[in-house]
């Protein structure tokens, strides 16, 4: 079982690190560790002391706290499996892709086109 803390805080540690472009690889080589361990971290199943929190935010250029946005109160178990999955590589490299086109218009119309793929399959 894994907490659901540990779990929060490795989804957004990796919903960074993609969003900013960098491989599991090079985060652990920024930081001195095995990209299993990175893994480990990002999955939850080992957590992240504070000092190497503090290191990753650094890495990912955002203050700590970034990582305990949304963070839900409760601190229950969570399964592997459980409710809060990790946003999957393909959407957090489409939402890296739309947010650098400056057309406020397009990115509303590929968002509306987004949804209605969602809607038909």
């Amino acid at each position: 079982m894994y907490h659901k803390t540990d779990v929060h805080i490795g989804r957004r540690v990796r919903e960074r690190r993609v969003a900013m472009g960098l491989s599991q690889s090079e985060l652990a080589e920024g930081l001195g560790i095995s990209f299993q361990q990175v893994q480990k971290y990002e999955s939850g199943a080992n957590r992240i002391s504070g000092s190497r929190l503090w290191d990753i935010a650094q890495l990912l250029q955002v203050p700590v706290g970034h990582f305990f946005e949304g963070l839900d109160p409760s601190l229950e178990l969570a399964d592997a499996g459980g409710e809060e999955q990790p946003i999957d590589r393909q959407t957090l490299e489409i939402a890296r892709a739309v947010n650098r086109i400056d057309d406020e218009s397009l990115k509303t119309q590929l968002v509306r086109l987004v949804k209605a793929c969602a809607k038909s399959a």
